[in-house]
């Protein structure tokens, strides 16, 4: 009988394959994160974006995935939160300095400091409001981290699509990660995607321009980039501006 017991209690502490995944995911964006800093330091500037932008679709999959196959846990909420910090928070401060910043000295130091401190901040206040209950609703408190990364990136993406060094000086470099920083933190009503929902009507049209915005990325990836991030940036405008309004209406 205790024989059959402990076989029974051995068997139920065997986790299938499958269960791994989400986090296989995670670690697969930590990887890319890492790589990315490599290739920074290494002067393949281009391939380091990429990256980083890898790291936001494998972060984007992650969690979903851990949903569909009923297998969320703390370890992997921990864990994808610790790979959140190193690929939007790290990697792209540590990519911006090897690339334009260092000419700062320590003052560029300072601004991929302030990158990653917000980052950081941003992911415990989201950890928080998670833990709480909190952040379900149709915006955010703040920009998210992996949209912070991309906007902090936004110079060197533009360096790409003119087919330049740099447009701006390395102090306006700096000026520009520092405040996109701040807008990690910042209590700016941003556009949560998660709760959005389309009308079974239009749900082709949908399709239709999901599909062809990956055309996009995979086709004019800097340009598209650059559009995306504009009009997220004008997105951002929209809301403050309608929240202000509601508060002077109340």
């Amino acid at each position: 009988m205790p024989d059959s017991f402990s076989a029974r209690a051995e068997k139920s502490r065997d986790l299938p394959l499958v269960k791994l995944l989400p986090n296989i995911v995670t670690l697969a964006a930590v990887c890319a994160g890492m790589t990315a800093i490599r290739f920074g330091f290494e002067g393949r500037y281009e391939g380091a974006v990429g990256l980083i932008l890898l790291a936001g679709l494998l972060d984007g999959i992650d969690g979903r995935l851990a949903r569909l196959l009923r297998c969320q846990t703390l370890v992997g909420a921990e864990l994808d939160s610790l790979a959140d910090f190193l690929n939007f928070g790290v990697a792209p401060g540590l990519v911006l300095y090897a690339w334009s910043l260092h000419d700062l000295g320590g003052l560029g130091w300072i601004a991929v400091l302030c990158l990653a401190l917000c980052c950081l901040l941003r992911l415990a206040r989201f950890n928080v409001g998670s833990k709480a209950g909190e952040g379900s609703g149709t915006h955010f408190v703040g920009v998210p981290s992996p949209a912070g990364a991309i906007l902090a990136l936004l110079p060197i993406i533009v360096s790409f699509l003119v087919d330049a060094p740099t447009l701006l000086p390395a102090w306006a470099n700096a000026l520009w990660v520092v405040g996109m920083g701040l807008m990690m933190i910042s209590r700016v009503p941003t556009q949560s995607f998660k709760n959005l929902r389309v009308s079974r009507d239009n749900a082709h049209y949908c399709l239709l321009a999901l599909v062809l915005l990956a055309a996009g990325l995979l086709t004019f990836p800097w340009a598209t980039l650059t559009l995306l991030s504009l009009v997220y940036l004008a997105g951002i405008v929209w809301a403050v501006r309608s929240s202000m309004k509601s508060k002077g209406k109340g």
